[in-house]
């Protein structure tokens, strides 16, 4: 077959014949269009930990009750997982691209009306099913690019990004110029309009009749194999699917809760300012940020799951310096260098899912992963607000390392990996590129 790639109904989804970011040129656009939509799921994201004081004194709420902003969007994540991979079939990445941005719009917009608490909680909903639909497809489109270790380092460093600059508005509106809580979220709106207009336009060329035509020309296709039942049910892709899945709903449930609750931690438990405590939050996601671009291009030098799990381990280290060392700047530092070990790890788990799974199973498998690691970011951070209302904030350095700990342990039950590139006939022999299970 020739390694070039043509610009057609939708060269984006012919992926197995080598294509870049930058070839076919229509790539660039798409993958700047991906890079823009992680930026505004970055700042969405990281905008909890800065605006959780505020929220509990303008709705006069407690820890337990105030979580909840955590614990809704995992409604719209696992929506999200259920409906992926029909809204890939029925409308294409297009139609991803439109209902992500529209859900994102709509939440921004009921948020800056400063709701009653409840249809707050409502409009993070909608958040949360604009990230897990958009966290899919763009994560699957990138992963079967050429590079995409380094390309989904770059994804998610900007998504790190998003998440640096987030809180810093944030504080800057709110702690400095005084303005209210509601206010970040006229600048959120501007940046989900642009998204809306820009993902759209970049994949118009990919509707639904594309994507199943692609997905028909994929080997070991049928009727059912891009569905939810395949990947959580059927051996051996089922074991990939539940280890990545879990181990996301872990990871992230650590990245939000540790970026949420932070700066209520520092304030209250090593007596830092407002301003100061915002700032560990800001430090934290520049550690993620930096992290998913600096080791994107180490961790395949080193191989995945080996990378993974030393990442893993030295996370849990400034973990428990960031806990055992009463002392506010030895705790700002150990939180960057946390989030730095941290930032890969979610990129990492894309790039396995790719290798032990076929083409045609991405979508789902990675929609459902991202599933679990939304509610994981809902549903941890909400109980580390219980904790924290019966314990106190210091819980929270506890709760993470254990959870470290744990999703360390799952990280080695995975498949061994494939070598890389392995023969096409000796693919096939393996079952499209499952590892050895």
């Amino acid at each position: 077959m020739s390694d070039e790639v043509q610009d057609g109904p939708d060269a984006s989804l012919f992926t197995a014949t080598g294509e870049k970011w930058n070839y076919p040129r229509s790539n660039i656009w798409k993958t700047l269009a991906t890079f823009w939509s992680f930026l505004i799921m970055g700042a969405n994201d990281s905008a909890y930990g800065p605006l959780l004081p505020y929220l509990e004194k303008y709705y006069d709420v407690s820890y337990t009750i105030v979580s909840l902003v955590f614990l809704s969007p995992a409604v719209g994540y696992i929506s999200a997982a259920i409906i992926n991979d029909r809204v890939h079939c029925a409308l294409g990445r297009r139609g991803v691209a439109f209902v992500s941005s529209a859900c994102h719009l709509i939440a921004y917009i009921l948020n800056c009306v400063h709701p009653p608490f409840p249809v707050l909680v409502v409009a993070f909903i909608f958040a949360g099913l604009g990230n897990g639909l958009a966290d899919s497809a763009w994560n699957a489109w990138i992963g079967n690019l050429d590079d995409a270790n380094q390309l989904l380092g770059l994804l998610h460093g900007v998504y790190g990004i998003g998440a640096v600059i987030s809180p810093v508005i944030a504080s800057f509106l709110i702690a400095d110029a005084g303005y209210a809580w509601y206010y970040f979220y006229y600048i959120m709106i501007g940046g989900a309009v642009v998204e809306l207009f820009f993902t759209v336009a970049c994949f118009w060329d990919s509707d639904g009749a594309s994507f199943m035509e692609a997905r028909k020309q994929e080997p070991g296709h049928d009727a059912e194999t891009g569905g939810l039942r395949k990947i959580l049910f059927t051996m051996p892709a089922a074991r990939v699917t539940w280890i990545c899945a879990v181990f996301l709903l872990g990871y992230v449930g650590i990245e939000v809760a540790v970026g949420g609750w932070i700066v209520s931690f520092m304030q209250k438990v090593r007596h830092a300012s407002p301003f100061d405590s915002s700032m560990t939050s800001t430090g934290f996601w520049l550690g993620i940020a930096v992290g998913r671009i600096i080791l994107g291009f180490v961790t395949p030098l080193i191989g995945e799951k080996i990378a993974i799990s030393a990442y893993i381990a030295l996370e849990i280290g400034f973990c428990i310096i960031l806990y055992l060392v009463p002392n506010f700047y030895a705790g700002a530092i150990a939180v960057s260098l946390q989030g730095f070990f941290l930032g890969p790890l979610f990129p990492g788990v894309v790039v396995v899912t790719t290798k032990l799974l076929p083409k045609h199973l991405h979508v789902s498998a990675i929609g459902f992963a991202a599933a679990f690691g939304g509610a994981g970011a809902a549903v941890l951070p909400f109980l580390v607000g219980v904790l924290a209302e019966a314990r106190g904030v210091q819980v929270l350095m506890p709760f993470i390392i254990a959870l470290s700990g744990a999703i360390l342990i799952l990280w080695n039950f995975l498949p061994k990996m494939p070598r890389p590139n392995p023969p096409l006939a000796e693919r096939s022999a393996t079952g499209g590129g499952y590892g050895t299970c």
